[in-house]
């Protein structure tokens, strides 16, 4: 039997460019066309779900998954696509493996998606971690004199807020698990799991909204030891961390031999690129060159779109 395969991202009226170009990176790909669409809509203007709507299946406007103290959303719908993560499968039910990206997002190229797929077919949650040979450290700790060393990491400074400090000790050493791509089979057993963790931090009087399905996702897995695949990190590239560029094939690879070619882009650390196409920043070529270029979807200018 054929499985049945929903890609899902969500955005609000801010993103929609990126979002459209998200889109366009997935249907350039043959293998896309028995794949569905999916939006959560978190803050879309009406216009901006007519156009989606001639070229995606399915646009939900959820609403928050439990009660959140206000102060902690401050009107920023968007989080919504954050932390309705796990809830995926209720949103959008009926298929086999959802395939979560964030809207900053595109893939390059399809062996990283038949990756993905691959591991949740498992009935893995199949993600990366923020950690790599050509990324730099994942933790800081700072030595103070004969002070004990005070250490800070993403999963420390969360989940002491969350969870108290012996969650944060447990957490420290352990490597960062990206939210921002991955496979999950219906059959998982993550989706329980990852529901009940991060509604514990949204109803915890300091966990932080902003990092609350993140956090949850380390937990689940760290903690509770529920299965994950591990997918290499050019799969699914930060992009604070440059790649070099293929000035023969004119994609992104890794910075060390062999140069796999990047599977799905992730624009982090480059806010002003996220909301204009023009802005631009240096790579390094394999061939030793320097060179200009956006970490844009470059096939598809969505812009131009949003402006009429």
């Amino acid at each position: 039997m054929t499985e049945k395969i929903a890609f899902i991202s969500g955005s609000d009226s801010n993103y929609f460019p990126m979002l459209m170009e998200w889109v366009h990176s997935i249907r350039r790909f043959p293998k896309s066309d028995d794949f569905d669409i999916c939006i959560l809509d978190t803050g879309l203007t009406d216009r901006q779900c007519e156009l989606l709507g001639s070229i995606v299946t399915k646009i939900v406007k959820p609403d928050w998954p439990c009660p959140i103290p206000a102060r902690k959303i401050q009107g920023r719908e968007f989080l919504k696509s954050c932390i309705c993560r796990p809830y995926l499968k209720n949103y959008f039910p009926d298929y086999d493996l959802y395939f979560w990206m964030d809207s900053d997002t595109w893939i390059q190229d399809w062996e990283g998606v038949d990756l993905f797929i691959e591991g949740a077919q498992k009935k893995h949650i199949a993600l990366t971690a923020g950690v790599d040979r050509s990324y730099p450290k994942s933790m800081r700790v700072k030595f103070r004199g004969l002070l004990p060393p005070k250490c800070r990491s993403f999963y420390f400074s969360n989940s002491k807020k969350a969870f108290g400090r012996r969650m944060a000790e447990h957490l420290f050493p352990e490597h960062q698990l990206l939210a921002g791509a991955f496979c999950l089979h219906k059959e998982a057993p993550h989706w329980d799991a990852w529901q009940k963790i991060i509604e514990k931090i949204l109803k915890s009087r300091r966990g932080n909204a902003f990092t609350a399905e993140q956090l949850a996702l380390g937990v689940m897995v760290h903690v509770e030891g529920l299965p994950v695949e591990i997918l290499p990190a050019w799969t699914h590239w930060l992009c604070e961390h440059k790649p070099l560029w293929d000035q023969d094939e004119k994609v992104f690879v890794e910075p060390f031999v062999p140069h796999e070619r990047i599977g799905i882009l992730h624009l982090s650390g480059f806010d002003a690129m996220r909301t204009d196409r023009s802005e631009t920043t240096s790579f390094r070529t394999l061939n030793g060159q320097d060179i200009e270029l956006s970490y844009r979807y470059p096939y598809f200018d969505a812009e131009t779109v949003a402006q009429g």
